[in-house]
């Protein structure tokens, strides 16, 4: 156990490293994508003066813009960028023999080395952040309560080993396909609308309720929906909901995280070993 905690920690020092190494272009990609939030705030703007109601789906301008201010950062914890197409990559050239000819787990090593670029993103974006919070300030209702407060940090958490499971799982289709470009578009087109981050899961039609048993609303929707009111004040969860939610979270967790085993053993079981 504790041969392995210094491997882990070996494995997150030298990602940490290799990150800082580009610091500069690191922050500046860190910085761009901020910008997108001002074209949402200036969209829906323009969406609710042209509206007739001061109200949509129960979502007023100042919630709306509070929830995409939650949900991009409930992306920043779950997205995972590269890292299904970096898995097939190992897969397509070779290397991904050195998770089979050492004694390292591959979704480990892949897990600490994405928990170090999470590290390094939220020390390069937590000025921007808190600049952005600030500024919108006028935007947020009154904080909720410490138990609210508690199970958002948790579903931000939750959300990053959703995040990573999904991706690691459609990595691993490279053991069959060795091309899986096509995938990574439709799986990021399919995560862009089902996790709420084009639009909040309140305002699909009643036919659509099906995607809130889908793992895709723990990526940005249902962290951005704990911390915001309705517009009768009342809060989007009650606490039962809010921990049967979380308990279902954890499942999914679960179930993911099994589904990447499985596939790995099988995967390597059918592996060519090609590349140098």
């Amino acid at each position: 156990m504790f041969a392995k905690s210094r491997v882990n920690w070996f494995i997150l020092r030298t990602s940490v490293e290799e990150r800082l190494v580009y610091r500069g272009d690191f922050a500046f990609a860190t910085l761009v994508r901020f910008l997108p939030i001002v074209t949402q705030i200036f969209l829906w703007g323009a969406i609710y003066a042209n509206s007739p109601e001061p109200t949509l789906n129960s979502f007023t301008y100042a919630n709306m813009v509070a929830y995409y201010l939650f949900a991009m950062l409930s992306r920043a914890f779950s997205s995972m960028p590269g890292l299904t197409s970096g898995i097939a990559r190992d897969v397509r050239d070779g290397t991904i023999k050195k998770y089979l000819t050492q004694p390292i787990d591959m979704l480990g090593y892949l897990f600490w080395h994405r928990i170090a670029h999470k590290l390094v993103y939220y020390i390069v974006a937590a000025g921007p952040f808190a600049l952005v919070f600030w500024l919108c300030r006028d935007y947020f209702d009154a904080w909720p309560h410490p138990l609210m407060i508690a199970c958002w940090i948790a579903s931000l958490f939750l959300g990053f080993l959703v995040g990573f499971l999904i991706e690691s799982l459609l990595g691993m289709v490279s053991f069959w396909f060795l091309e899986v470009s096509s995938l990574v578009f439709i799986y990021m087109m399919i995560n862009y609308f089902l996790s709420g981050h084009m639009i909040p899961l309140d305002w699909l039609p009643e036919w659509m309720h099906w995607v809130h048993y889908l793992p895709f609303k723990y990526l940005a929707y249902f962290p951005a929906s704990i911390m915001l009111r309705k517009s009768n004040g009342e809060f989007r969860y009650s606490d039962t909901e809010l921990l049967t939610e979380l308990a279902i979270e954890l499942c999914w967790v679960i179930g993911l995280l099994i589904a990447c085993r499985i596939a790995f053993s099988c995967g390597v079981k059918r592996y060519g070993a090609f590349g140098g």
